[in-house]
């Protein structure tokens, strides 16, 4: 974007599970209000069968699933870019839509957002992404040429791509006396990103900052990952996860536990055909009660309650030892427990990935991890205890510092977005 244009640009942080975005003032970057004058919204989009024609997005999007209307919630839209699922529909009522269209309508809604806040027609976008939509090269360029395709539907003309993490790294840069070289970890809710960037005052406001990024790293695990693994270790197990059929003593299948505990696919899960095999398994189990519960998600459409409560422990777990997820939608007195412990071990391997792709990205950055003055986290699971070691260890003797979890990014591209324009 040349500097000679009127156009207005704006940074938008499209996130798996919240998305803010902000425009560029003489003041700095701002971030528009989206939701009841917050700059936060849930990533989340409920199409209203009741009131045909009816779209509601974020909290507002949620509270009506809760409140049973008849209709659907998507939510986790950006899971989908990386995923099989760029290819396919989900019924709302008796048509199908495309799944990008979804993510088409929800970008379209915070352009139009931002736009009211600006007073003004935004015509370019610095739109944030992970360094890795997938680890498969030609299925990470799709992902982005496809999100590029989006924006440009939802009424952007000027399309330019940031790695989550480098701006983020622009935000904390704002706050360092001196200069550092850092680690930047974005743990988000469907990826993890990591960059090693030189950041400083004399650097700061620089056009041209590519020198400055030694390495980045990405990872297709995310906090969505750990919400499905809490989901199978505490809560699958009441709904007959694990229990076996009274013939042969075969064990319950499995299938349809993970595609309720992973919320891209929650949705896919609601079929006749389903229900009636779920109905069959119940008659032959040796826990029918349990099988039970689960025919009553399915019939009722409770999948996203059961995500909901996953998330919601997976959050207090970052300063409690043991909570419980009570489960009163599906049954009175229903609770789930979860612990620490628990959570740690159910994680383990996928917190280990994350050790792994911070410490590759410091030898790619042709650096020892003694060289790393700051740590940066980032990111709503960046809270989590387990992930704040591993990340940890990649570089032991450095700072860990923090900034605003779920802002951050979105401060960083609008801010980008300022330099860029």
């Amino acid at each position: 974007m040349g500097k000679g244009t009127e156009m207005i640009a704006c940074g938008l942080d499209f996130g798996t599970s919240n998305s803010a975005i902000g425009v560029m003032r003489s003041d700095g970057p701002v971030l528009a209000p989206v939701e009841a004058g917050s700059t936060l919204v849930p990533s989340a989009v409920f199409f209203d069968f009741e009131t045909k024609g009816r779209v509601l997005f974020g909290n507002a999007a949620i509270a009506a699933y809760i409140d049973q209307i008849d209709g659907r919630l998507m939510r986790a839209l950006k899971s989908i870019l990386g995923s099989s699922l760029i290819d396919e529909k989900t019924a709302l009522g008796d048509r199908k839509v495309p799944l990008t269209q979804v993510v088409e309508i929800f970008v379209r809604h915070l352009k139009q957002k931002a736009e009211a806040f600006a007073g003004r027609e935004i015509a370019a976008v610095v739109h944030g992404r992970p360094v890795r939509f997938d680890d498969d090269d030609k299925a990470d360029a799709r992902a982005q040429k496809v999100l590029e395709e989006v924006a440009r539907r939802a009424g952007f003309r000027d399309v330019s791509f940031v790695f989550e993490p480098i701006a983020a790294a622009h935000d904390y840069e704002r706050t360092v006396q001196r200069e550092e070289l850092v680690l930047i970890a974005d743990i988000g809710g469907g990826t993890s990103d990591f960059s090693v960037i030189r950041v400083g005052p004399e650097r700061r406001g620089r056009a041209d900052r590519a020198g400055d990024v030694l390495a980045n790293a990405g990872v297709r695990v995310g906090g969505t990952d750990f919400d499905n693994a809490l989901s199978l270790a505490a809560i699958m197990p009441l709904l007959g996860l694990g229990t076996h059929l009274i013939e042969k003593n075969l064990p319950m299948p499995n299938a349809l536990y993970h595609e309720l505990a992973t919320w891209a696919t929650v949705n896919f899960a609601y079929t006749q055909k389903n229900e009636r095999e779920v109905a069959r398994l119940a008659a032959r189990a040796r826990e029918p009660e349990k099988v039970e519960r689960l025919l009553k998600v399915l019939r009722r459409r409770l999948g996203h309650r059961l995500a909901f409560a996953a998330e919601a422990a997976k959050i207090a777990l970052s300063v409690e030892e043991r909570v419980a997820l009570p489960l009163e939608f599906l049954e009175t007195g229903l609770a789930a427990m979860a612990t620490r412990d628990g959570f740690d071990r159910a994680i383990g391997s996928r917190v280990e990935r994350l050790c792994k792709a911070a410490g590759d990205c410091i030898a790619a950055a042709g650096v020892t991890p003694d060289a790393i003055d700051t740590i940066f986290l980032t990111g709503g699971s960046s809270r989590v205890p387990a992930i704040r070691a591993a990340v940890g260890r990649a570089a032991p003797s450095a700072r860990l510092a923090g900034g605003s979890d779920l802002l951050s990014v979105a401060l960083g591209l609008t801010r980008m977005a300022g330099i860029m324009r």
